[in-house]
């Protein structure tokens, strides 16, 4: 059924929350800023006309979204503390003071099931017209825009062979049970007690114990594994799923390509960005394009199969004018962007610290300008929930990074509307202390 609208009828024994709030806060603002009618457009096909229950209102499920990334909160926090903050409620869509949850926390997971990556990324293109139109983001921001990549972890434990050999075997066991299908032996006993014996060898630097112990778990492994293949009659494609990972994880080696590093998210990749103190990250890769003068994200979207850094160049300047209906004029990258496949060359000009012989004042500055981005990424990651992605699946890394790049540009346009409220303060305290001096002179 339909979303019902928040907007309530007049209640004569509650107070409007304009009437007991600060109106100039700027979230307030930045409410009354936001095209909230353009998201009931877009989303609106989503729903049928059809008795039943109906949906929860389309701009509370965007606000909430808005508010999670901002402000680095999860679905379960972001929903307690709409309940207790009247300005969020405010910014949802709501006229009076709530005093129950508005919805349960697994909602906001089906929401972006329905709406997908695709829904995602109009979150962010509002926000980029909500700063066009306060006048924050303007057409010359496109002419020199920054272009990077990072990695989005996964929330994951660090993998080894002897954990995945367990979960591994673990999860046929229970498949195996759950069908009604008597295995010769579970090894539940031994394989919890071969996995304690390898981590207190590693520990302890035995390591030759620790790979006999690793290999147990192995074989413990492919007996069940086998064990299973006699005795099932019927494959169903969930038990043809964990068969077809058993597989993978006991033919994969140190050389191997394509390892599987978690069961519960396959999609995960091992990446090397030459950091010292994390080697290896786990996770999937993101670019990101900010613009060099003010520092807004003006494209932000994950790549999954671990691509190289300039074979993502042009779907991120794609992202970036479809969003922002502007055309980008130079694109600064570093020198992980050699031998990149964009074409459109002719309409972009791609500058590197090797793209010249001979480079102009501007031109130099305007590339040292380039390292801006690397504390964008690191807001991003830290402020906004891009360091450890929990949402699940490639579409899951896709939504993540884009819900983080909403967050933090929000924070962007709260501190435009709050600037001119923190100077006017100023002005009034240096009044308000002007007055008492001349009082007490006087």
């Amino acid at each position: 059924m339909r979303p019902k609208n928040t907007h309530e009828n007049p209640d004569l024994f509650r107070l409007r929350f304009d009437q007991f709030i600060d109106m100039r806060h700027e979230l307030i603002i930045l409410a009354d800023k936001i095209d909230w009618p353009a998201f009931e457009r877009k989303f609106g096909s989503y729903y049928v006309d059809k008795k039943g229950r109906p949906g929860a209102p389309i701009r509370l499920m965007v606000g909430l979204h808005y508010l999670k990334s901002a402000f680095n909160e999860s679905d379960e926090s972001v929903v307690y503390r709409f309940f207790e903050n009247p300005y969020w409620q405010y910014f949802c869509g709501y006229e009076y003071f709530q005093t129950s949850f508005p919805i349960d926390p697994s909602s906001l997971t089906r929401f972006r099931k329905r709406i997908g990556s695709e829904g995602v990324e109009h979150f962010l293109a509002e926000l980029l017209c909500t700063a066009k139109r306060v006048g924050a983001l303007k057409e010359s921001h496109l002419n020199k825009v920054n272009i990077d990549t990072t990695v989005q972890e996964k929330a994951i434990a660090f993998p080894t062979d002897a954990r995945l050999y367990y979960k591994m075997r673990d999860l046929l066991v229970k498949a195996a049970e759950e069908r009604g299908i008597k295995l010769r032996q579970n090894y539940r006993r031994l394989a919890k007690k071969m996995l304690s014996r390898q981590g207190g060898y590693s520990r302890a630097r035995q390591m030759r114990r620790a790979a006999k112990m690793t290999r147990k778990l192995k074989t413990y492994l492919g007996c069940v594994h086998r064990d299973l293949v006699r005795k099932v009659e019927n494959i169903d494609a969930e038990l043809m799923g964990l068969l077809e990972k058993s597989s993978r994880l006991q033919q994969q080696t140190k050389e191997s390509k394509n390892k599987l590093y978690s069961i519960h998210a396959p999609e995960v990749e091992c990446i090397s960005k030459g950091k010292a103190h994390k080697r290896y990250e786990f996770g999937c890769k993101v670019s990101l394009a900010t613009s060099s003068r003010d520092n807004w994200i003006l494209g932000i979207q994950a790549h999954n199969g671990n691509p190289y850094d300039g074979h993502t160049l042009g779907a991120a300047i794609d992202q970036v004018e479809r969003l922002t209906d502007w055309s980008v004029k130079e694109a600064y990258v570093d020198l992980g962007y050699r031998g990149h496949d964009y074409t459109g060359e002719g309409k972009v000009n791609i500058v590197n610290f090797r793209s010249m012989a001979k480079k102009t004042r501007s031109v130099k500055r305007w590339l040292k300008r380039r390292s801006a981005i690397e504390p964008v990424i690191g807001h991003v990651k830290s402020d906004n929930g891009m360091d450890r992605n929990r949402l699940k699946g490639t579409e899951g890394d896709k939504i993540n990074a884009l819900l983080s790049g909403c967050g933090f540009n929000m924070r962007k346009l709260l501190k435009v509307f709050l600037l001119p409220i923190i100077y006017w303060r100023k002005i009034m305290e240096f009044f308000e202390e002007k007055s008492n001096r001349t009082i007490r002179f006087a």
